[in-house]
């Protein structure tokens, strides 16, 4: 075999082992099935409420998703002002839509939630209007399916 040709061999070898390892270290990316779906929600908190929505958030509400089979994403609040102010949004991921679905229903009903709930709003609403909700699918490309 000559020079070239063996470098290429291993060269080919090293970017199929590349693959297999990243699967192996990277499976949350990876791990799901083509019935995947994310939720991107955004949040914006009525005025003054926006420290308390957040609180809320980071206390409670992410380890009650999960709690329901919702698997947190990530969360991000906008650079620029004024939805800087105000704004949260966050994606959120279930194996189907059907068990989105359900999920949000046992979250709705869990008793813990609805205390933490009534609690973080005795002094008002947190939210200026309700929840925006955009269920997505992986493109073929993405890297998180």
């Amino acid at each position: 075999m000559n020079k070239k040709l063996c470098v290429a061999a291993v060269a080919a070898g090293m970017f199929v082992a590349g693959f297999a390892v990243r699967g192996a270290v990277d499976p949350v990316a990876h791990a799901q099935g083509s019935e995947r779906v994310f939720e991107m929600r955004t949040y914006t908190a009525a005025p003054g409420k926006f420290e308390a929505l957040k609180t809320r958030f980071r206390d409670h509400t992410t380890r009650l998703f999960e709690r329901h089979g919702m698997t947190n994403i990530g969360y991000w609040i906008p650079l620029d002002s004024p939805k800087s102010e105000n704004t949260l949004v966050y994606i959120l991921a279930y194996p189907s839509r059907e068990s989105a679905k359900k999920s949000w229903e046992g979250f709705r009903a869990d008793p813990e939630w609805q205390k933490v709930a009534a609690e973080s709003q005795k002094d008002g609403n947190l939210l200026a209007n309700p929840p925006e909700s955009v269920f997505l699918s992986p493109a073929d490309f993405s890297k998180i399916k």
